[in-house]
């Protein structure tokens, strides 16, 4: 007799959306916008907005198939995920394919996993785009390294443990480990290191983390497939990291003591992992 209270009916609450003031998608730009860090779910309503109206999707990898499947059956879905050590499209050819499509008179929605601007080459497309003269907009998303950390149960800061945070990708333009990065000051700048698309090169990048002092018992957790019901998770310590192998991807990599709160914050876990819009 209390189910009511158990399942509060939500029949009609997204149709709130028909009538909000959204921006309208015109003809000939493009939105980037961010996918999220895993469940669909965790888009933006201009996303959301973004999806409905879209002449063409062109996504990457990392955009999972219940998100698009939110966009209507008459709208083109073009893939262009960019995944390491595997054929991928070239950045260049992408921007190419965002311009022509604009320039056809379509609206183009670059659909784009967690955020666009936090390592996503958003910069780069964006860039693109203003130089050929075609307007576009940018929808902020959840990055990877906060929303995919959150449903892991760690926090990417607390006030008990670090003030600052690093957040570092794990491969440069030519795929290899990041050489501009000064690994002596990132070791000590931060009690924590967010690390995007890392685990090719994790063993290279902890032993130079190693190398420049880090201590070998600093906490790691490599946190895959985020916020989805495939989510797992692996906690080792930085001295151990460098021999691991086989770890799913895609994955982030958090160094530093937030994975101590695991425990008691670890939310994401049974029956909440089954649904799969977060």
């Amino acid at each position: 007799m209390f189910d009511w209270i158990r399942r509060p009916k939500r029949r009609g609450h997204f149709a709130a959306l028909d009538h909000a003031d959204f921006p309208a998608m015109a003809p000939g730009s493009v939105w980037l916008v961010g996918a999220g860090p895993g469940g669909p779910g965790l888009v933006s309503l201009l996303a959301y907005h973004a999806l409905g109206q879209a002449d063409v999707i062109v996504h990457d990898a990392l955009v999972s198939a219940e998100l698009l499947a939110l966009a209507p059956e008459r709208t083109e879905r073009v893939f262009a995920g960019k995944r390491g050590g595997r054929p991928s499209p070239k950045q260049a050819d992408i921007s190419l394919q965002l311009i022509d499509l604009a320039m056809s008179g379509k609206r183009v929605l670059r659909l784009k996993g967690g955020d666009p601007y936090m390592f996503g080459r958003g910069g780069e497309e964006a860039g693109a785009l203003a130089k050929a003269g075609v307007p576009f907009r940018i929808v902020p998303g959840i990055s990877s390294g906060l929303g995919g950390l959150a449903y892991a149960g760690i926090p990417v800061t607390h006030r008990d443990t670090n003030q600052a945070v690093i957040f570092l990708t794990g491969h440069d333009e030519s795929g290899a480990v990041p050489h501009g990065v000064d690994w002596p000051a990132v070791a000590h700048a931060a009690p924590v290191i967010v690390m995007f698309m890392a685990v090719k090169h994790l063993g290279a990048i902890a032993e130079r983390l190693l190398a420049a002092g880090r201590d070998g018992s600093d906490r790691v957790a490599i946190v895959s497939n985020a916020a989805t019901a495939r989510q797992s998770v692996l906690e080792t310590t930085l001295a151990e990291a460098k021999d691991l192998v086989d770890v799913p991807t895609p994955a982030i990599v958090v160094l530093g003591p937030v994975s101590a709160y695991r425990p008691s914050l670890d939310w994401y876990v049974g029956e909440a992992r089954r649904h799969v819009f977060g």
